[in-house]
């Protein structure tokens, strides 16, 4: 076998956010944007890498190298899951690696760890190495980490498990959830989000007052339970409110915007079920659960402060292709 590609999925964040940074479990779905990687054997003894969602065209480096410290920003997951995979189950050729992306850099749905995902996957395939869900998750998870530092897991589980994820740490098999016709919709601020910085900001308020900030994350704890059981019971409705509940508890610890909260309250006031922002707040996405019979007006309304995003969740997880 000289060429695999493996697709995978990004995801989005219904409940828990920034909490699941700090132990407590959060709920994904993946959602049908995938990230395509093809790989082929080569006979020069280089790692090709064609990524042009990214910008990079035509990069080489000696297959001797892959560790070298200073990986262009564009290439580092891919590079450095090759490298891991060498290592981890003693292979090595030459490659090239071509990847093509349904994802806008935009809109913060986990592209680096599904494009990680999906590069062991093709490897494993390529180099018939038997590799379990958990070990991908595993081995991909450990790259997401030696890139970023820091992280819980969710977006990568979500990239290698697909489906609704009630997720709890990297050590646990997440639990799939009984998702059936979930009447979401997603909105785009228009505001690019600094993940970093955010995530950075309730860092620095938990450190300087621990006890208020731990039961902000226990409230957003006890709702995710909640939501789990409302989702697997089909109980939107129910799943709304806790929606906005969580949303509150996200403008008490400063990560929502005037932008997020108008659109929020735009849709509310139409009927939706609920609202909340999705991910780490500051603009990217907002997530509003509606009745059908309203999700025109529910757009419209989403339009009015930023963009809806036609996107389907509950996606497979990674895949041969």
């Amino acid at each position: 076998m000289k060429t695999v590609t493996a697709s995978a999925p990004g995801k989005l964040m219904l409940m828990g956010d920034h909490a699941v940074l700090y132990d407590r479990p959060c709920i994904v779905t993946a959602v049908d944007q995938r990230m395509r990687v093809t790989i082929d054997k080569i006979d020069t003894f280089e790692l090709q890498i064609q990524a042009p969602n990214v910008n990079i065209n035509d990069y080489r480096v000696s297959i001797n190298n892959l560790s070298n410290e200073k990986i262009p920003k564009n290439v580092r997951f891919i590079q450095t899951a090759v490298f891991n995979f060498f290592k981890n189950y003693k292979k090595i050729s030459g490659l090239k690696i071509t990847t093509k992306s349904d994802f806008s850099a935009l809109y913060g749905l986990g592209s680096s760890s599904a494009v990680t995902v999906a590069t062991i996957k093709s490897l494993a395939k390529l180099f018939e190495v038997n590799i379990s869900n958990k070990e991908l998750f595993d081995l991909s998870f450990k790259i997401v980490i030696d890139i970023q530092k820091k992280g819980s897991g969710f977006d990568v589980a979500a990239a290698v498990y697909g489906g609704t994820l009630h997720y709890k740490s990297a050590g646990s098999i997440p639990e799939k959830l009984n998702v059936r016709n979930l009447p979401i919709l997603v909105g785009y601020t228009g505001v690019k989000a600094d993940t970093v910085k955010l995530i950075e900001k309730v860092a620095k308020a938990f450190k300087s007052n621990p006890n208020q900030i731990n039961k902000i994350f226990d409230d957003i704890k006890n709702l995710v339970n909640q939501g789990k059981k409302a989702i697997n019971e089909h109980d939107y409705v129910k799943l709304g409110k806790l929606f906005s509940k969580n949303q509150t508890i996200l403008i008490q610890l400063g990560v929502s915007t005037d932008k997020i909260n108008l659109l929020n309250q735009a849709v509310l006031d139409l009927g939706a079920y609920g609202a909340k922002l999705s991910g780490a707040g500051g603009g990217d996405c907002t997530i509003t659960l509606c009745p059908n019979e309203i999700r025109e007006k529910i757009i419209d309304a989403i339009n009015k402060y930023g963009t809806q995003i036609p996107m389907s969740i509950n996606a497979e997880g990674v895949k041969i292709e």
